[in-house]
């Protein structure tokens, strides 16, 4: 799959405001400084379509791109991509961190039209609890969602298999069966055609056009 065009659509402060859920929706979200909108941009081939920051947190509003993507035979398909809050530390007040956590559910719960939520995991890091924790939410909340482990590029390829391995053998503590996953490098655009084939076949599967 090819990316043909992403543009910036809108940004909402609440699920109610997002744009019509018409086209199929893909989210991405992850704890502050993971490197989400690195790997947004990496996906699209654009530089700065997602805001990058230095400092954690920047991103608090849900983020809509439209998304056009051609097949090899041709056929053309819009979707939206969205770049959510981040999760756990961020320099924001309490009472900011709460309306964010309530926003992200409320997203997550309640958008029809969202077909798998990606949540990014930093490989340079353990196991997180805060990562750990939203995992086991989306399962109680029946949401769809793969992992994708950024920043593979910082650590010598046998560091980050150990890494991934050690987050997957947390998981299945108390998963059956493992989402799927992929293992990702914004900078050297690892795993970038393995992201970009799932969300085709998963449009595929919709019969998305």
């Amino acid at each position: 799959m090819e990316i043909v065009s992403a543009e910036f659509v809108i940004s909402s402060a609440t699920h109610k405001q997002c744009p019509a859920p018409d086209k199929p929706e893909y989210a991405f979200i992850g704890r502050s400084n993971v490197g989400k909108s690195s790997l947004i941009n990496m996906l699209c081939n654009r530089k700065d379509l997602a805001k990058t920051s230095a400092t954690p947190g920047k991103t608090q509003l849900i983020n809509h791109f439209l998304i056009v993507s051609r097949k090899r035979s041709g056929r053309q398909t819009r979707w939206y991509l969205v770049d959510l809050p981040g999760y756990g530390y961020a320099v924001v007040s309490q009472r900011s961190r709460r309306n964010l956590s309530n926003m992200i559910e409320s997203y997550v719960r309640k958008r029809e039209n969202l077909v798998n939520l990606f949540v990014l995991i930093d490989t340079r890091l353990e196991p997180q609890q805060k990562d750990l924790e939203f995992i086991s939410s989306l399962g109680e909340w029946q949401v769809p969602f793969a992992l994708v482990f950024t920043k593979s590029d910082k650590n010598k390829p046998a560091i980050t298999q150990k890494k991934v391995a050690q987050f997957l053998d947390r998981l299945r503590e108390n998963w059956e069966e493992l989402p799927p996953y992929f293992v990702t490098s914004a900078t050297k655009k690892t795993g970038r055609e393995e992201l970009l084939r799932y969300i085709s076949g998963l449009n595929d599967r919709l019969g998305a056009g």
